[in-house]
This record gives structure tokens, C-alpha cells and sequence, in this order.
């Protein structure tokens, strides 16, 4: 990665964004608080699997909580273009603070049911839906120099998997010697670091859709522009059939963990966390080419190293083969995924970014339910080595088609 200095001479390249002190505050308390959410991320994977051993009840309660994004994603969208993004973000994060502290109170008390986790995941879900696209289009009203835009996209996705890395192995030892209730609380307290910066911030106007206008016609909008330029219908497409079938594996981290592998708990942390770790590696290595013209090749190697390294993942039996398989796959998801929202924000106008970020979210969030449940389903009916790789042979070839028939991706990687 690139030593080169910022335009200021203070920061290298790589993190010229976190010059500015808003962006400071955010890239610090969203690190901070994604933690926590990987740390439940962990614990509710296991605890319904601990309450179930059915596979099919982890894809379930996955979907249930993505659902709510197939349906207000994109009224969400142009909620975040009508009203202030931070003013949403603080309603939508106070939200999902509390809903972690119930679940930790009801796993302290020994109260704590599936059915209980579904409801809560599903609230948690329609949270994301308005929190998402106000989230994704935030940073350009965080950084006042738009050529630090697309650097800071990729320092987002840093953040994200920097948490991931860490978030996960605390949570595999904190659900293994404390118990779920412990993560879960650390969760919930954790939102208080992201509530904290937006609270600090003081962000520029930016121009705002109009309240008047019907929203159905404010969505209708924003969908006939991602239609309409190829580039950006192309690279959310890519996106979106990642995420609907590459992710399988995620799905059933947990019965790897427990039955392929037989690692327990910890190595479900270390399973999770290895993947946080190559993701960390390609964030950082998108936010090092920011200037470079050639940064969008990474495009191209993100979309078919991923798949590849599924495929090897699935036929592993070894731990220390099937980290080094998750590194490979986290790197190759997040050189596409955050090339691809770098390639997206930089050619959005203002004031269609919330929408079209809506629209970009709900092929990456939304796709989930339908992922939960295939990968449910198939590992039920077939085994988890099947389900996942079902999905990473899918991934790779719906990749190489995108990838040589679209002249947009093939413009944008010159």
C-alpha cells in the first residue's frame, strides 16, 4: 500500500479522510459500536443453534431479520434525502441500542426463547432499513474535499472490518467463559460511542429532496437513475448476486464450527474474525489506490477470488486451511463490494444519494433473507459443504458473465 502523503502533507494517502474531525469522530464510535453488533452477531448465531440444532431455524431467524428491507429500504431512502441524515441516524441507532438490551436482559434471566429473538431481529431489521441508506451516504457530508470522498468510503469499509476482526474473537471468548447475556449487554452499551460522535458533529448543508413531492415519486426517481447508467446498474448488480449466494457461508459459520470443524465457540470467533481480517487488507488496500486510475481493477480480482476461495472453504476439513480460505474470501468480497460503493458514490448527485444508496443497500442487505433461507434450506437437505458450494460455483459464474458482457465494468476497470 501507498506511503504518499495527503494533499496537506499530514496523513498518508491511505487515510487522508480522517483529517477532518467529523469524519474522525464517526470512523472512531461506528468502530467502536460495530464491534458490539459482531460480538451479537456471534452470540445469537450460537444460542439459536444451542436452542434448535436445526440449520434450518439459523437461516430463519437471519431472514426474519432482513425482511423489513425488502419492503422500506427504498421509502428509507428518500426518507435520508428529505431530512437530515444525522438527525435519522440518531432515532435509528437509539433504537437498535435498546432492542440489544432487552435481548441481554432476557438472556440474563434465563427468559430467553427463539420466538424472542425473532421478534427483536425483526425490529432490529426495520431499524437498518432507515439506518442503512443514511449511513452509506453520510460520508460525503463528513469530508469537505470531494477528491477524499472515495477515500473515505473504503476507510467506512475499514472500520466495518476492523470491528469485524475484533468483535468477533472477543465475542467467541466473552460467549464462551461469560455467557450470551454479556454480549449482548456489551453490544447494546457500545451504540453509546456512535450516538456520542453524531451528537459532536457539525455538518454542512447539503441540498435536500423535496418534502412536498409524493415519496413513491421520490423513489420511482432514484430507481429510473440506477436503471438508467449502466455503470451503476452493473456494479449493484455484481453486488447483489454476491450477496445473495456467496454468502452462504456465513449463514452457517456456526455449523462448521460446531460439526465440520468441531472448533466450539472460540473458533467460531477465530472463523469469523479471519474473514474480518482479509476484509481489513482489501479496505485498506481500496483506500491506498484512491488516486490511483487503476484502482478498479480490484474489481475484477475482489469478484473472482471470492467464489474461488469459497469453493476451497467448502471442501477443507482443516482449521488452519479453512482461516486461511476466509482470509482470501473477506479480502475478495470487500475489493468488489468497496470498489464498487467507491465507484457508485463518486458519480451519484447529492440529492439522489440516499436513494440510489438505498437501492445499492438493498441488494447487499435485502438479499439476505432470501441467502438465510436458500443456505438454510440446502445445508438441511444436502450438508453445509454442498449448500456453500452451491452458492460460491453460482457467484463465480454470474461474475464472470457480469464482468465480460457489461461494457460499464469494462470502462470503469481502464
Amino acid at each position: 500500500m501507498t506511503s504518499k502523503t495527503s494533499p496537506g502533507g499530514q496523513l498518508p494517502v491511505t487515510f487522508s479522510a480522517l483529517r477532518y474531525p467529523n469524519f474522525r469522530r464517526w470512523f472512531i464510535g461506528q468502530a467502536l459500536s460495530l464491534m458490539g453488533s459482531w460480538m451479537q452477531w456471534v452470540a445469537q448465531g450460537w444460542v439459536v443453534y444451542e436452542l434448535t440444532g436445526s440449520k434450518l431455524a439459523l437461516g430463519t431467524i437471519s431472514f426474519i431479520g432482513s425482511v423489513p428491507t425488502l419492503f422500506l429500504m427504498l421509502p428509507a431512502g428518500a426518507v435520508a434525502d428529505r431530512i437530515p441524515k444525522r438527525r435519522l441516524m440518531l432515532i435509528t441507532q437509539s433504537a437498535m441500542m435498546v432492542l440489544a438490551l432487552a435481548l441481554a436482559a432476557l438472556a440474563a434471566t434465563g427468559l430467553l426463547q427463539v420466538w424472542h429473538i425473532a421478534v427483536l431481529a425483526f425490529c432490529s431489521g426495520i431499524a437498518n432499513s432507515f439506518d442503512a441508506p443514511a449511513r452509506q451516504s453520510l460520508a460525503v457530508e463528513m469530508v469537505e474535499d470531494r477528491r477524499d470522498l472515495q477515500n473515505a468510503v473504503a476507510l467506512n469499509s475499514t472500520m466495518f472490518n476492523l470491528a469485524r476482526i475484533v468483535g468477533p474473537a472477543i465475542g467467541g471468548y466473552v460467549l464462551a467463559f461469560l455467557g450470551s447475556a454479556w454480549c449482548f449487554a456489551l453490544n447494546g452499551l457500545s451504540f453509546v460511542a456512535v450516538l456520542v460522535a453524531l451528537a459532536g458533529m457539525r455538518l454542512p448543508g447539503v441540498v435536500q429532496a423535496s418534502r412536498s413531492e409524493h415519496l413513491l415519486k421520490q423513489v420511482n426517481v432514484g430507481l429510473r437513475y440506477v436503471w438508467d447508467t449502466a455503470l451503476v446498474r452493473s456494479l449493484i448488480a455484481l453486488v447483489g448476486v454476491s450477496s445473495l449466494f456467496g454468502f452462504f457461508y456465513s449463514v452457517l459459520m456456526p455449523v462448521f464450527a460446531a460439526e465440520v470443524l468441531a472448533v466450539g465457540e472460540a473458533g467460531l470467533g477465530a472463523l469469523n474474525a479471519a474473514v474480518g481480517a482479509g476484509a481489513l487488507v482489501g479496505s485498506l488496500t481500496v483506500a491506498s489506490l484512491t488516486r490511483s486510475r487503476h484502482k478498479s481493477v480490484l474489481l475484477y480480482i475482489g469478484s473472482l477470488i471470492f467464489p474461488v476461495a469459497l469453493i476451497v472453504f467448502a471442501f477443507s476439513r482443516s482449521f488452519s486451511a479453512s482461516l486461511a480460505c476466509l482470509v482470501v474470501v473477506g479480502f475478495g468480497f470487500i475489493s468488489q463490494g468497496a470498489t464498487a460503493n467507491t465507484l457508485v458514490q463518486s458519480i451519484v448527485p447529492d440529492e439522489l444519494r440516499g436513494r440510489v444508496m438505498s437501492v445499492y443497500s438493498l441488494v447487499f442487505f435485502g438479499t439476505a433473507p432470501f441467502s438465510s433461507l436458500l443456505a438454510g434450506s440446502l445445508a438441511q437437505a444436502f450438508g453445509p459443504t454442498a449448500a456453500v458450494l452451491t452458492g460460491a460455483v453460482v457467484t463465480l459464474a454470474c461474475a464472470l458473465f457480469l464482468l465480460m458482457t457489461s461494457q460499464g465494468l469494462r470502462t470503469a476497470a481502464r
